[in-house]
């Protein structure tokens, strides 16, 4: 089990006050040299965090996974194809919304999947992921897509208490099931933190990448950004380590 950090909201800081700091690009540096195994981060249309001059800095500074997160556009299609990322992770995406809100509705998008964006990244190195809510019928069609990896949101889960909170993790434990069992890679990300992170690897099975950056950046506020980036990765070794010694899932 692999960390990402995202660094869209160090680029958020630096974006308040125009002044060139704090870069996201160091920021990198400091994840991956803390032990981060990748760098995500998401290019948006409104430009309100990463821009595209950090786009082709990080390509030339991060020696792990970069991750491209980015709505299916002609314009972001055609960034990524220059950059040759590692991954693209596709996500949707709401001028309006805060952070992202959901997955993709892949029965309304499997057409357009199909016909237009999987084909742009026939022949590159960059494998294409799917950002999904739990939901068998979207998991479904990426399989039936041929898509390698998807992200299973987390959000729900990160923002419920009580039952909901089970029913959420209930939810995604079928989902990276599902997921496993018909070939694709299962990552997830959105809203963790150090205190929902612990219960969720203890309950979802077959996770590859975990991706965290709002809570991980809110944290090293306060303890320093390598610190926080090993206090996650000790986390999730402590789950590692649990789960090689206890019984397997199926």
């Amino acid at each position: 089990m692999q960390l990402y950090v995202n660094i869209d909201h160090v680029a958020t800081l630096r974006n308040a006050r125009g002044e060139g700091y704090p870069d996201p690009i160091q920021a990198a540096r400091v994840c991956e040299e803390a032990g981060a195994h990748g760098i995500v981060f998401h290019l948006r249309g409104d430009r309100r965090h990463i821009q595209d001059p950090d786009v082709f800095r990080l390509k030339d500074v991060v020696t792990g996974v970069l991750d491209f997160e980015m709505a299916a556009t002609d314009e972001m299609i055609r960034i990524c194809r220059e950059v040759d990322p590692h991954l693209v992770t596709f996500v949707p995406e709401n001028r309006q919304e805060l952070t992202t809100e959901g997955g993709l509705d892949m029965t309304r998008l499997e057409i357009i999947y199909s016909e237009k964006v999987l084909p742009a990244f026939e022949g590159t190195r960059t494998q294409v992921s799917l950002f999904l809510d739990p939901e068998p019928t979207h998991i479904d069609i990426a399989a039936r897509l041929g898509v390698p990896v998807i992200e299973l949101h987390t959000g729900r889960y990160a923002n419920a208490r009580g039952e909901a909170r089970n029913v959420e993790l209930q939810r995604l434990t079928e989902a990276a099931i599902q997921a496993h069992q018909l070939g694709i890679t299962v990552n997830a990300g959105h809203g963790l933190n150090l205190q929902n992170l612990p219960e969720f690897l203890e309950t979802v099975p077959h996770l590859n990448d975990i991706s965290i950056g709002h809570a991980l950046i809110s944290d090293a506020l306060f303890q320093g950004l390598s610190s926080t980036v090993k206090t996650y990765l000790n986390c999730m070794d402590d789950h590692t380590h649990q789960g090689e010694s206890g019984p397997s899932t199926a």
